[in-house]
């Protein structure tokens, strides 16, 4: 599950922290691109020492660039961290963005409700937090049964 509990249950505060699934790691990733390569190499290597090798090398070439470069965008987008403290009398969402800007919400833990959209949001099962004039997402990167999840859980932390 792409959310843990990072302190105990009973203590004070209690922390969260949330982040995307990322499937496939930077090893992995390096893999795909070599296997890729070679496969697309291997209907060519009847061609060496053909001019028409040098005609199909630069579209070869881009393909595999083309490929490792939206796996390199798509690993940097994945980059969100969100954190959820539960003190004593505050609640503090704290998400920090691919490219390191910070967002911030605070609100009294007593005025703080969690919400669930089953089908109003952008995504199903859309999960906030309202308290303090606001209302902000939480998890919205979480698959619809992590948010599902998500949503008893905060449910559950915040009845205490």
């Amino acid at each position: 599950m792409p959310y843990e509990w990072t302190s105990p249950p009973h203590s004070t505060p209690q922390t969260m922290r949330l982040w995307p699934h990322n499937s496939l790691p930077a090893r992995g990733m390096a893999a795909f691109v070599l296997s890729t390569f070679t496969l697309i190499t291997i209907p060519a290597l009847p061609l060496l020492g053909s001019p028409i090798l040098w005609g199909i090398l630069p579209f070869t070439l881009a393909a595999v660039w083309g490929i490792y470069w939206a796996l390199q965008r798509n690993y940097k987008a994945r980059q969100i961290i969100e954190e959820l403290v539960l003190g004593e009398d505050m609640a503090r969402l704290v998400r920090t963005n691919p490219r390191g800007d910070v967002q911030e919400w605070d609100c009294d833990l007593y005025w703080t409700q969690v919400n669930k959209y089953e089908d109003e949001g952008p995504v199903p099962h859309y999960v906030t937090l309202r308290g303090k004039g606001r209302e902000v997402e939480i998890g919205s990167f979480l698959s619809e049964e992590e948010r599902i999840a998500l949503y008893d859980d905060l449910q559950r932390a915040l009845k205490r």
